[in-house]
This record gives structure tokens, C-alpha cells and sequence, in this order.
């Protein structure tokens, strides 16, 4: 039986309730939902573009620190309070993360923690991006 693993990373927001930034069983990894926090600052980004991009940022940090990377992720969910920045999300996806793409959900949402815009979570295995 695998035992769980819980990732943490310095350079993504610490969490701010009951959970870990990631955990990992075996070579899956589980990562929790990133908004578009600083991890230093624990401000939010400011507009929807910077919060994209700082979670992204956010998700690659907890990926590295699992012993992968962001193009290791196998499924991203993606959470949005209005859908009309999905296409936003597209073309942010495709400029930091290579081919073959994560399989994906995006869900319209009333609200996100802390007033986000964005809000992703996904599961990584290490080495997918390699195979």
C-alpha cells in the first residue's frame, strides 16, 4: 500500500485552511485549488489576466516541488466566476504548458475564496510529460 505524501511548497500561497498545498500517492499527486495569490505577499493578483497567470505560476511551484513539472499534469479543473475569460484561460494555458494538454474541466462558479476570479486544481504523475 502507497503512503501518502504531503508536498509543500515555498513558492506557492501556504494554505490558509484544513488542507495541504498537494499530496502525493505513489507517482499521482493530488493538488489543491491555487487562486491567484502571491505566495509572498498573499495579496491577489490584480484583474483577471495577472490571477490566470499567478495561478498557474502557483500550480508549476507545487508540481516542482512534487518532483515534476506544471506539463505533468494529467487532469486541470478550472473554476471561473465568469465564463467569457475562458478563452483568456486558453491562450494562457497554451503559452505556458506544451503539448499534449491536461484533460479539463471548467466550471462557472458564483464566488471563490477571498473575492478570486480564477481558481485551477488538478492530478499530476511524475514523469507523464516524459512518457
Amino acid at each position: 500500500m502507497s503512503q501518502r505524501h504531503i508536498i509543500e511548497s515555498e513558492h506557492a500561497p501556504a494554505a490558509i485552511g484544513s488542507y495541504s498545498q498537494a499530496v502525493a500517492v505513489g507517482d499521482t499527486v493530488y493538488l489543491s485549488g491555487q487562486i491567484g495569490l502571491d505566495p509572498h505577499s498573499m495579496t491577489l493578483a490584480a484583474g483577471i489576466e495577472a490571477q490566470i497567470r499567478q495561478v498557474f505560476a502557483n500550480l508549476g511551484a507545487v508540481c516542482t516541488a512534487a518532483g515534476g513539472s506544471i506539463d505533468d499534469l494529467v487532469k486541470l479543473n478550472v473554476y471561473l466566476t465568469d465564463l467569457t475569460h475562458f478563452a483568456l484561460v486558453n491562450e494562457i494555458m497554451a503559452s505556458v504548458m506544451r503539448q499534449p494538454f491536461p484533460a479539463r474541466a471548467a466550471v462557472g462558479v458564483a464566488a471563490l475564496p477571498r473575492q478570486a476570479l480564477v481558481e485551477m486544481d488538478g492530478i499530476m504523475v511524475r514523469g507523464a510529460a516524459a512518457r
